[in-house]
């Protein structure tokens, strides 16, 4: 009798440990929750709830606690009874302020993500010029009046515009392959601010499902599916600075909502020249829930921007006194772009484990940009203006089905997406012409058509034992290139296809709640310019990147979270299209190795201060020692702020952002000199309304925004002189705003 108890007690304890729970988390208005943390105390086992806010928890039992967080919301404790073991159970969450604890560190290979969000949403975006700088040690620099995009850095990467960097918007690319202006070219100005609901990153080549250009790391801002009110906000400051900008809903209900954002800016700029600037957004979004668990979304954008620009200027003029840091030597530079997207998300949830989510895209694209860096080191008499040029229709699909909590054993689950897409970029005209202010080409230096095509597929897997989550992942990727020269005397339209397979390794363990450590490695590419491809008959068109970090993630208390980690990457050796001089570059192997820091203290419920230091060593492996410095590549920078809000209706908060001397070119006998800025705005909310003033450099810091080592010649000059040509940062800029909630 005694035997059989026991073979009873056993076999009814591993009937309950196999137990899971089903539910739904909703709001308040009993719409659900996508992306919540359902985290198990007792097994520290965890899930997410789908699109429809359902989610399923294995081996959960009665009397086990689960955590329910997401951020914005209030989080919650629930004790597993018995019913909500026999039936799905329906849990509800209650909006609250942004707060850290609110953020659950759990086995995922871009957590560091959901902490770095409480940074956008404490201090929200104020211009698309701050959108990157979201990112933990990424520094970008303007350097041609606004409407051009950013030059980015990033892990010891002097990144352009674009090269190294994968960057999308709800799963529409933002780098334009084989650009007139440089390869991986990334223009995020038809992103409205405003509309931003998320950040998400992760640097290093580690993820499956980022294809080109994600050696570095990748960036993917989500939009806002739907606005809870309407907004109306007016801007004015210093140079001639005036935007207005507005979110209003057109549609709500339990079905179908949309909404509709725009925006215009207009600024002359700190420049003697004024910038002329003007940028127009116009964005609407509609979402409709289908029958049987199924999403859509559209949306459909258009921008277009126009300006004039100084230029980068030589220092050598600065210093002689010939013309102010805000002056010029060509001010006929600028230029003028548009882009007119239309993007379709469509997600199917089978069941509370299986969902299959498609993107689909098309994009046409303008860009038309007037720039002199060398003066008159060419033509000593007209100038050495250059123009590029481009029209541009990008049209990709993607299609990706994910299956969770697959039991393998009894300690083991398993989860796997699966995906495949491509892409095609037609580009006619792609221009590089040698120009006079603006109106008269002297010389084509390229003229032609591009299509590229990339398609690929990608399996990306999951497997959680005990405290180990281990995560081996594969991607395929497949290019045709095909270039037809418009200057050639007969007709020359060559082709070259290339095969790229990228795998890797992610593994996290997980000691505790709060503490878990990570290993990630793993290969990724850049494709090269299709004038490249073609000019190299395929050699070294896709140079591969090997990568590894080893880090770890703390979180100490509920509103103390920390991250560390050591990397390392590889480039292999590349060619690089100079899209200013339509020349290709031999460059080397090179490595580069370092350490990010990073912290986030909830100090009070109303203070909020984050810190991140990126240190990075990079050098060119071919050239000799002294000879090997990775031009412009930083290697110490920090960002830091405080935020404060709910005081008496007062928020706001100040930031900060630094940049070490770096060199400038090989031998670093030219450096790029350290720059320190802080940033400023405080806000009051009453009733409806919120008054806010923002001020860009506080303390009038004379700093260089971007610096080059540059040969140029001025006119009359008998000889050329190499020297750092920079564009110079903002002064002290303070404008006002005025803000509605309705």
């Amino acid at each position: 009798m005694k035997h059989f108890l026991t073979a009873c007690t056993l076999l009814l304890t591993s009937l309950i440990n196999a137990q899971q729970i089903s539910g739904k988390i909703v709001n308040s208005e009993n719409k659900p929750i996508e992306e919540v943390s359902v985290f198990n105390k007792t097994t520290e086992i965890h899930t997410h709830t789908s699109a429809t806010g359902a989610f399923t928890l294995n081996k959960t039992q009665v009397n086990d606690t689960l955590y329910l967080s997401r951020l914005g919301y209030e989080p919650k404790i629930v004790r597993i009874t018995q019913a909500n073991i026999d039936q799905p159970a329906t849990f509800t969450l209650s909006t609250a302020n942004i707060s850290l604890d609110q953020v659950m560190l759990v086995a995922e290979i871009d957590a560091l993500s959901k902490f770095v969000n409480i940074d956008v949403q404490k201090d929200p975006v104020k211009s698309s010029q701050e959108i990157l700088r979201k990112v933990p040690g990424l520094i970008i620099g303007q350097h041609a009046g606004g409407g051009k995009a950013e030059q980015i850095f990033l892990r010891g990467f002097d990144i352009d515009h674009g090269t190294d960097i994968n960057i999308t918007v709800d799963g529409l690319p933002v780098n334009m392959v084989s650009h007139a202006h440089g390869q991986g070219y990334s223009d995020l100005h038809f992103v409205i601010p405003e509309t931003i609901d998320n950040i998400n990153f992760g640097k290093g080549p580690y993820n499956a499902d980022k294809g080109n250009f994600a050696t570095a790391g990748y960036i993917n801002l989500g939009l806002k599916k739907t606005i809870d009110k309407n907004y109306l906000s007016l801007e004015a400051g210093q140079f001639n600075t005036n935007r207005i900008m507005g979110m209003f809903n057109v549609l709500n209900n339990d079905k179908s909502s949309a909404y509709i954002a725009s925006e215009l800016s207009l600024t002359d700029g700190p420049f003697e020249s004024p910038q002329n600037f003007n940028r127009f957004n116009v964005l609407a979004r509609y979402n409709y829930k289908l029958a049987g668990d199924q999403e859509l979304n559209f949306t459909a954008s258009h921008f277009q921007s126009k300006w004039d620009a100084s230029g980068q200027i030589p220092q050598r003029s600065v210093d002689n006194g010939s013309i102010d840091r805000f002056g010029s030597i060509d001010d006929t530079e600028g230029g003028e772009t548009s882009r007119t997207n239309l993007l379709i998300n469509h997600k199917k949830v089978i069941d509370d484990n299986q969902s299959f989510k498609t993107t689909a895209f098309v994009s046409q694209y303008n860009f038309e940009l007037y720039s002199n860096f060398t003066f008159f080191l060419d033509d000593p008499v007209n100038g050495d203006q250059i123009k590029q040029f481009e029209n541009r229709v990008t049209t990709g699909a993607s299609t990706v089905y994910e299956h969770r909590n697959i039991e393998l054993s009894e300690n083991t689950t398993f989860k796997y997406q699966a995906g495949i897409g491509f892409r095609y970029d037609n580009v006619d005209d792609v221009e590089l012409s040698h120009t006079v202010n603006r109106k008269t080409v002297l010389e084509y230096k390229s003229l032609g058509d591009i299509d590229e095509v990339n398609t690929y597929a990608f399996l990306n897997t999951e497997f959680k034992t005990g405290k180990w989550t281990f995560n081996p992942s594969a991607r395929i990727d497949y290019f045709k290139f095909q270039y037809e020269d418009k200057l050639s005397e007969t007709y020359s339209d060559e082709a070259e296809t290339k095969m790229r397979v990228s795998p890797k390794l992610n593994t996290i363990y997980s000691l505790n709640k709060n503490t878990q450590f990570f290993l990630k490695a793993g290969m990724g590419f850049h494709s090269n310019d299709t004038r490249v491809v073609v000019a190299n008959n395929g050699k070294s068109i896709l140079p591969a990147a090997y990568g590894a970090d080893l880090g770890t993630i703390l979180k100490p208390t509920d509103r103390l979270a920390l991250n560390a980690s050591l990397w390392y990457l590889f480039l292999e050796q590349e060619f690089v299209y100079v899209g200013d001089a339509a020349i290709v570059e031999p460059s080397g192997k090179t490595q580069r190795f370092g350490a990010d820091f990073g912290a986030r203290y909830q100090a009070l419920d109303w203070l909020y201060l984050f810190a991140d230091v990126n240190y990075s060593h990079g050098r060119s492996i071919d050239d000799p020692d002294g000879e090997n410095y990775i031009p412009l590549a930083p290697d110490l920078t920090t960002v830091g702020g405080i935020s404060f809000e709910d005081l008496s209706g007062f928020s706001g908060g100040i930031n900060y952002r630094y940049v070490d001397d770096r060199p400038a070119n090989e031998d670093n006998s030219i450096v790029a000199e350290v720059y320190f800025v802080t940033d400023f705005n405080i806000n009051y909310s009453w009733k409806n309304w919120t008054y806010s003033v923002i001020i860009e450099n506080l303390f009038d810091t004379e700093w260089n925004e971007t610096q080059f080592a540059t040969e140029s010649r001025l006119f009359n000059e008998p000889t050329s002189v190499e020297e750092i040509h920079f564009t110079p940062g903002t002064p002290f800029y303070i404008r006002g705003k005025i803000a509605l909630t309705f």
